[in-house]
């Protein structure tokens, strides 16, 4: 598939940091495998020093945002500020979200984008890396676990699909709608920040149902909430089946979908079972 031009072009911004060497606040454009231009934001983290989770023990979170986020959305950096507590964090905007290059794929060559930001994880020097994943980014983390073996020490998936064109909810049918329909795409392009590809899959990417069987023997969370509006509660509960007895699942009572619906207190508790499973 074509990526198509870059979104919004901003020139990188690199702080010197004593913490890394190389600067912190980072903010930062990163090539991916097939020329897309991710935007990219690195925060070292909170140092706690009589912490078992303080960020001088090297985990870094890459966080991948659902659908029509970015890294700037506030809910986004909430997130990130909590997971800061617990490792340095790493957040990046989707290709065709925000800043970012090219045009989105739903999740199929977002793969590369989040390879992309694990790279970069590591080449900050961090020898741990959790990948933290919402909605479409639930399933991408899942996906680039299994493609891309070996790569970090622990994922999380918040509200993933188990299925690919599940239209089984309105909000995915409307999602499906914005998706597929030019009138769709153009409610995309100017009021969501999201320039979606006009192309269906070709090839059909690996599903996140036959992603988690290949993740094992990495650390693997999945997290649903039992009032999430877009996949009801088969979706993790396949993905947990698939993955046997090697996936944890947290069904978490009164929860939405989504980063939206992710109270503080759960974001601790994902980021202190990461810490704690990360090696």
């Amino acid at each position: 598939m074509s990526n198509g031009p870059a979104g919004h072009v901003a020139r990188s911004t690199v702080r010197p940091n004593p913490e890394t060497g190389t600067g912190a606040p980072l903010r930062t454009f990163l090539p991916t495998a097939d020329g897309v231009s991710v935007d990219s934001v690195y925060d070292p983290g909170a140092v706690v020093h009589d912490s078992p989770e303080s960020p001088s023990r090297g985990l870094a979170f890459v966080v991948a945002h659902g659908f029509t986020g970015d890294a700037d959305r506030p809910h986004v950096r909430r997130i990130a500020s909590a997971l800061a507590r617990y490792g340095a964090v790493v957040t990046f905007s989707f290709r065709g979200h925000g800043r970012s290059g090219g045009r989105s794929t739903v999740g199929d060559r977002e793969v590369l984008d989040l390879d992309a930001a694990v790279a970069w994880a590591r080449r900050l020097g961090h020898p741990r890396v959790a990948t933290v994943g919402f909605s479409m980014g639930g399933s991408v983390v899942l996906r680039h676990a299994a493609l891309h073996t070996g790569t970090v020490d622990a994922v999380v998936s918040v509200s993933a699909p188990a299925r690919w064109y599940y239209r089984g909810t309105a909000p995915m049918r409307r999602l499906h709608w914005l998706v597929t329909r030019p009138a769709g795409r153009l409610v995309g392009r100017y009021g969501l920040r999201t320039r979606i590809h006009d192309r269906d899959w070709d090839p059909v990417p690996l599903s996140p149902v036959e992603a988690v069987p290949r993740i094992a023997p990495t650390p693997l969370l999945m997290v649903h909430g039992d009032r999430d509006g877009y996949f009801p509660l088969d979706h993790p509960r396949m993905l947990a089946e698939a993955a046997g007895g090697h996936g944890e699942l947290w069904v978490e009572p009164g929860m939405g979908h989504a980063e939206h619906a992710a109270a503080d207190d759960l974001v601790h508790r994902i980021g202190a079972w990461a810490a704690a499973r990360a090696g």
